[in-house]
């Protein structure tokens, strides 16, 4: 009896590993030894808006990535030393960074002040016009493209280099009805390599360009281009307080992360120093 129940036991247990194995197998889209990729990892790199030809593209890309991967990985593991494949002390130090970081990102968070001030931009402007040399020529202008079959393109002509209020207005106006782009807002400075992408002006001298032409118009076989600068500045001139006003207030910001990280950090030591939560041992042969 003892007998017959061990065999059935014994086909029990076999019977069911098959089962197992045959169901890791049905979920499975590949395998290298006894390592699987099942589809559910590999439903997880794939969009869901891609289309069918898509789909498969990436999914046989990401089974190729996987099977070197794990070859190579295999080779690795039986060619290389213990002591080479030990990485606890990297692990570790890797963990106490990825720590300490999320400590300083929530402390940052809880209590950084992202208030910036115009007194605090215009002060370390006036204190750091080193820093603000220009890298590229900017402008403030204003332009729009226009159909040649587009109406009263006198009038355009005579009201984009205007400076009176009522023409600007009219000129606003128009291009919302009729203009195909523009850029209207001339007390904005902007790349003047940001206005040649958008208009056609011929330009080998870029500095000469903008100290002589303070308007133009240029045309296509489809357009009209109107270009109206109201100033510029060049390349390693000083940039305007304006220009720079963003980048300013992100400099400040992160000035302020840097000094409350390094606060907690003097806090959390002296802290620990009048409780003497820790020690530091010499080492007489060293330290006399």
């Amino acid at each position: 009896m003892r007998f017959l129940i061990f065999i059935s036991f014994i086909i029990f247990s076999f019977v069911s590993c098959n089962l197992f194995e045959e169901k890791i197998e049905e979920n499975a889209v590949a395998r290298v030894k006894d390592k699987f990729l099942f589809d559910t990892e590999l439903k997880e790199v794939i969009p869901f808006d891609a289309s069918r030809g898509d789909s498969l593209l990436i999914a046989n890309n990401y089974i190729q990535k996987w099977i070197k991967e794990n070859l190579i990985l295999e080779k690795a593991e039986l060619n290389l030393k213990a002591e080479q494949k030990n990485f606890s002390k990297q692990l570790e130090d890797y963990r106490n960074t990825l720590v300490i970081y999320t400590y300083e990102e929530e402390l940052i968070n809880q209590r950084l002040d992202t208030n910036v001030s115009v007194y605090e931009i215009k002060s370390y402007y006036e204190q750091n016009p080193h820093n603000f040399e220009l890298k590229d020529d900017i402008v403030k202008v204003r332009y729009l493209k226009v159909a040649k079959k587009a109406p009263n393109i006198k009038k355009i002509r005579k009201y984009y280099k205007s400076t009176k209020a009522e023409e600007i207005d009219q000129l606003k106006e128009y291009s919302h009805q009729f203009a195909e782009k523009f850029h209207l807002n001339e007390n904005e400075w902007i790349l003047f390599d940001e206005v040649l992408k958008e208009v056609p002006i011929t330009v080998s001298d870029k500095a000469g360009y903008l100290k002589n032409i303070k308007h133009a118009e240029i045309e296509d076989s489809l357009s009209y281009y109107f270009v109206y600068f109201k100033d510029y500045r060049l390349e390693t001139d000083v940039s305007p307080l304006s220009f720079e006003k963003k980048n300013i207030k992100n400099i400040i910001i992160n000035r302020r992360k840097l000094e409350l990280v390094s606060k907690m950090k003097q806090d959390i030591y002296q802290e620990a120093l009048q409780k003497k939560e820790f020690e530091i041992y010499k080492d007489e042969k060293n330290n006399p």
